[in-house]
């Protein structure tokens, strides 16, 4: 009887220390590391996790991968171009916070303006980054048309001679905390909820990526445009 209990004992403890291992394991396991921006608005992506999902990541220096593997602009384009996506599959696209916005600009440009959505990935927040949870993304729009009979808000992130960039909605300069509050005014007023976001090119991805989080949250849809040089 003894014997018994120890067996159920060990056999109760592998289990609880596999779940546990399971539980500690960081979501996003596939492709390059790279410095995930942090988020507040981002939706979960699982699919992201799958076997053949297809992500792309800029390293901090630039470099292009697909998956694991090392690839030119111009291959990505193709590979997006000739890929049988299943419906609802997603480009994931995991750029290094403090790479230049210029640096991720051509991979936006190489897998936009089809009809296969661009998810950008984010990091997870400090209370969740121990428990397995699925990825979690921005989606966007690069290279896309407006639909018919929508206006959309212009967003201007431009580079200041002061440290912080300058934020302009409709032409109007604004500060970056009341974003989300002057969007939803717009919005309440009747205006459509897409937002086209042009920015500097010489920023860092992250300043980009916190403004799409902050136009998400207040709901609206946003198309990326050509950037500012």
């Amino acid at each position: 009887m003894k014997y018994a209990l120890e067996v159920c004992l060990v056999a109760f403890l592998a289990v609880s220390l596999a779940l546990s291992s399971a539980a500690q394991s960081p979501a996003l396991q596939q492709g390059i590391s790279v410095e995930l921006v942090p988020t507040h608005s981002a939706s979960a992506v699982p699919d992201a996790d799958s076997q053949d999902a297809f992500i792309v990541a800029v390293a901090q220096n630039g470099d292009v991968y697909l998956g694991s593997n090392p690839i030119s602009v111009a291959e990505l384009a193709d590979r997006a171009r000739m890929t049988p996506f299943k419906r609802g599959s997603a480009i994931y696209i995991k750029a290094d916070a403090r790479t230049p916005y210029s640096a991720v600009l051509p991979v936006l440009k190489a897998t936009g303006g089809g009809v296969i959505p661009q998810v950008l990935l984010t990091s997870q927040s400090a209370a969740t980054e121990s428990v397995m949870v699925s990825p979690k993304g921005l989606d966007v729009s690069f290279g896309s048309t407006f639909p018919s009979n929508t206006v959309a808000t212009l967003v201007e992130l431009l580079l200041s001679p002061q440290q912080d960039p300058v934020l302009k909605v409709n032409n109007d300069q604004i500060p970056r905390s009341a974003l989300e509050a002057t969007l939803r005014r717009h919005f309440q007023k009747g205006d459509d909820k897409l937002v086209q976001l042009r920015a500097d090119a010489h920023l860092p991805f992250a300043e980009i990526v916190h403004v799409i989080d902050r136009c998400h949250a207040a709901g609206a849809r946003v198309y990326l445009a050509e950037a500012e040089k």
